[in-house]
């Protein structure tokens, strides 16, 4: 994991990593409901904010800023390895993973199935169900394997069928934490359906590095920036060609791809520069390399690497303090051994209420977070007899004393 200084550099580069601007000093692990932003986006945003200028005029601020977008889009074609394609900003993740679906179901052959799973958030299981209807299809949902909190290849070797048109794949649980097969399913659904168009859910995935839509061979990919250090507002999808190049809402008389409706903010487009360069940044820190896509790839596992120990500890334990596997009464969602997590350990304690939990944690500077079995999460929890949960989410700026603060509120509380 990385060592004192490397990780005081990463810390000095986001904002209120230690305190909250309205209560004061805290841990955050609360990660998945929104990241720490980087320093350099609020720098970017404020500033962009500030120009008058709109794109597309004849003077030279207009073309300064329509090269700030060309060169994000650019940059956000290296961060998700992707050739060629359309880079789209919309109003947010879920906007975007409605409108593509929305356009592969409706400019898809006719017949055949839309096929997803039931670890999938209702923002794709949503868009899929609704435009399923509309364009005359069933809409298939496999279901996932509720003990390890994720959906397999296998399963979606067995469901897949040669007319399947549209499947739709999650990435990462904001629930269980766990990553799924991205490649592996791709392949499994190409064997049989090799046109279908694959969407895939990446606003979870994508703090943690490691994107690569070139060898996932998917469709599209989308993600929500304020979920991978930037901030709220909009979304970022890259649609392969043939999907851009499907009918879908535009100008009439405009380009045919492009899939932006209105003038999209110029600094959104900036603030993904700001968040792929802090990528190729980490990824100096951790390796040798000068090309910006292997610093990328080497940010990605340093923090696979950093999110494993920093969870590793919150399950078993660091020092002399138990981790949560060992307290008695706590229940771990997708089992404390499980490879496929992603620095996020959702849990419940038999006999107690999650929601006081999370309150007794806040009360001592821990920020957590509590999932119901409701639109959001009910699909993970309903199947473990579970109306409640608590998520603990963690990012590669945390720290191992952080851990050891949670625990040692979590030892007080349970014993």
């Amino acid at each position: 994991m990385f060592d004192d200084g490397l990780l005081q550099q990463v810390r000095d580069r986001f904002a209120h990593v230690e305190s909250c601007p309205f209560t004061g000093p805290r841990v955050f692990f609360e990660n998945a409901g929104g990241a720490l932003t980087l320093n350099a986006v609020v720098e970017t945003s404020a500033r962009f904010a500030a120009i008058p200028d709109n794109q597309g005029r004849d003077n030279p601020a207009a073309k300064a800023l329509v090269a700030v977008i060309d060169q994000a889009r650019e940059d956000v074609r290296r961060f998700f390895n992707a050739e060629g394609g359309a880079v789209v900003v919309g109003e947010s993740g879920t906007e975007l993973l409605f409108r593509v679906i929305a356009n592969a179901c409706l400019g898809a052959p006719e017949d055949g199935i839309v096929l997803g799973s039931t670890v999938e958030h209702p923002a794709s299981r949503s868009a899929c169900a609704r435009w399923a209807e509309v364009s005359g299809r069933p809409h298939v949902l496999i279901p996932h394997d509720a003990a390890r909190g994720l959906v397999t290849a296998e399963a979606y070797a067995e469901a897949v069928t040669a007319d399947t048109r549209v499947v739709t794949i999650l990435h990462t649980s904001p629930v269980t934490g766990m990553a799924m097969d991205l490649s592996a399913i791709v392949a499994a659904v190409r064997a049989k359906a090799p046109e279908a168009f694959i969407v895939a859910d990446g606003i979870q995935h994508a703090c943690h590095g490691q994107i690569d839509v070139t060898a996932a061979s998917v469709d599209a990919y989308v993600i929500s920036p304020y979920k991978v250090f930037s901030r709220h507002g909009y979304g970022v999808a890259w649609l392969s060609d043939r999907l851009a190049a499907l009918p879908h809402d535009r100008l009439d008389g405009g380009p045919f791809v492009n899939w932006e409706l209105g003038t999209r903010d110029t600094g959104a487009y900036a603030t993904m520069s700001d968040v792929v360069g802090y990528f190729e940044w980490l990824g100096a820190q951790v390796s040798d390399t000068e090309d910006p896509r292997a610093r990328i790839e080497a940010a990605g596992q340093a923090i696979k690497a950093q999110e494993k120990a920093l969870s590793d500890a919150m399950l078993h334990g660091v020092d002399n303090l138990a981790g949560l596997a060992e307290l008695p009464g706590v229940q771990i969602v997708g089992g404390a051994d499980n490879p496929a997590r992603e620095g996020l350990v959702s849990f419940w304690v038999d006999g107690k209420p999650s929601a006081e939990i999370v309150a007794a944690l806040n009360d001592e500077g821990i920020r957590t977070h509590i999932r119901k079995a409701d639109h959001y999460s009910g699909n993970i929890l309903t199947p473990l007899g579970q109306e409640h949960c608590i998520r603990v989410s963690m990012a590669h700026y945390n720290s191992i004393a952080e851990v050891r603060a949670f625990l040692g509120v979590m030892q007080r509380l349970l014993e």
